[in-house]
């Protein structure tokens, strides 16, 4: 663990106890954190899952995303949800038809904090099954530390900047219906956001590129009320991108592989 963040979070950490107000309107680097989430950094950091933290890689209205080094300098990536903007309506929706999460409160800090838990677990379930997603580590309060996908500190390419610049797109979209597939079968699980945005492009856009699914927080149990309907709408959306960029797909026909029948 190196001195320089310690130092800086503990530096932080004193400044807040000056402050009366204000908590939240605290600047550290591109993004904003509340106390608990500083401590927490830090308590993380003590365990030595994170030895230096760099800026911001991906910024959003609910979550930020910073490249960071973890345990024997491992590149992983740390995505701190806001806790005052994140939108409580929406994870609300697909964490109360979660069978695993239907004793929540009904509170801002208590739903981000089960969506971040959400997210770590979605995230393991398709690790352990062969879908390419970036490996969770550990997950505290608000704070999600998975491994980095991609080189040199800069993160690999989302599918809609780089689609259409793909080698071989075709064998590009086999493997994002055979990872769909292995979601819903073996994972149990539907993505429920899946689309050019939410699949980054690892290995370059020549015939070593390999989709990797992100932002899978949303991704629900078969047994929720929407299973279906989510499902049909990550073919839908999948379906519609390829499609533009020059790759024949049935939706119809994609649905029944993805459920094996």
């Amino acid at each position: 663990m190196t001195d320089k963040i310690f130092r800086k979070i503990e530096e932080e950490l004193a400044r807040l106890h000056m402050k009366e107000r204000g908590v939240e309107d605290l600047k550290v680097e591109e993004d904003v954190f509340d106390k608990p989430t500083l401590e927490a950094l830090y308590r993380l950091a003590n365990k030595g899952l994170i030895t230096a933290m760099d800026g911001a890689i991906s910024t959003g209205k609910e979550a930020n995303v910073f490249y960071a080094l973890g345990e024997n300098d491992r590149k992983v990536a740390i995505k701190i949800y806001r806790i005052t903007t994140s939108n409580f309506k929406a994870m609300s929706d697909y964490l109360l038809g979660d069978p695993r999460f239907q004793n929540i409160r009904h509170t801002k800090k208590s739903i981000v904090f089960e969506w971040t838990k959400k997210e770590f677990k979605n995230l393991m379930r398709a690790y352990e099954v062969g879908v390419r997603v970036p490996e969770p580590i550990v997950a505290e309060r608000n704070i999600l530390i998975m491994e980095f996908i991609g080189e040199d500190e800069v993160s690999a390419p989302r599918l809609k900047d780089v689609g259409e610049y793909l080698e071989d797109p075709g064998s590009f979209f086999e493997i994002v219906v055979e990872y769909t597939s292995k979601l819903y079968q073996k994972a149990s699980l539907v993505h429920a956001d899946l689309s050019e945005f939410n699949i980054l492009v690892e290995g370059g856009v020549e015939e070593n590129a390999r989709p990797v699914f992100i932002d899978i927080g949303q991704g629900v149990t078969l047994d929720h009320v929407n299973a279906e309907e989510f499902l049909r709408r990550d073919i839908q959306n999948i379906c519609r991108y390829f499609t533009k960029i020059g790759v024949e797909c049935d939706e119809e026909d994609i649905l029944r592989r993805v459920r094996g029948e």
